[in-house]
């Protein structure tokens, strides 16, 4: 079974590379859906036990945030991809800005979570590590995904 962390800022593009990719075949994992750490947890434990594809589309900053996530879908034998979102705080803080409602969270939020923000890696129990970043020529959500490079 496979399973997916989206790692980056928000206004990154990660719920938009989740609609666009893993819609029609993951269960997307989101506390901004959920609400609630519990809920998050019940859901992504019902998924382990029913062997469902998932999503988890968090920030997953740090090291410590993700192996929330990495360490029991280890353990139940999944297969653990990441693909983290080129963060450039100040392309995140103006994509964010355009949010309306709900959506746009404070800057602070922004800010905050780019302090915490930990580059992947393998020895975290990754299968596979892409690199996502949004085409500048565009206007619309057009995603260019690359393999990982030690380097970025």
């Amino acid at each position: 079974m496979e399973a997916i962390l989206l790692i980056g800022l928000p206004a990154s593009g990660k719920s938009s590379y989740y609609q666009g990719h893993f819609f029609n075949s993951h269960l997307r994992l989101s506390l901004d859906l959920l609400r609630t750490r519990h809920r998050e947890q019940q859901l992504l434990l019902s998924s382990i036990k029913t062997q469902t594809k998932v999503c988890i589309d968090n920030t997953n900053a740090s090291r410590a945030e993700r192996a929330r996530y990495l360490e029991p879908l280890k353990q139940a034998g999944y297969t653990l991809t990441g693909y983290y979102f080129q963060s450039i705080v100040s392309d995140c803080l103006a994509r964010n800005a355009l949010r309306k409602g709900k959506a746009r969270i404070p800057d602070a939020g922004v800010l905050g979570t780019a302090t915490r923000l930990e580059l992947p890696d393998y020895s975290e129990g990754f299968s596979k590590l892409y690199y996502v970043r949004l085409d500048s020529g565009s206007d619309k959500h057009l995603f260019i995904t690359e393999d990982w490079q030690h380097d970025l």
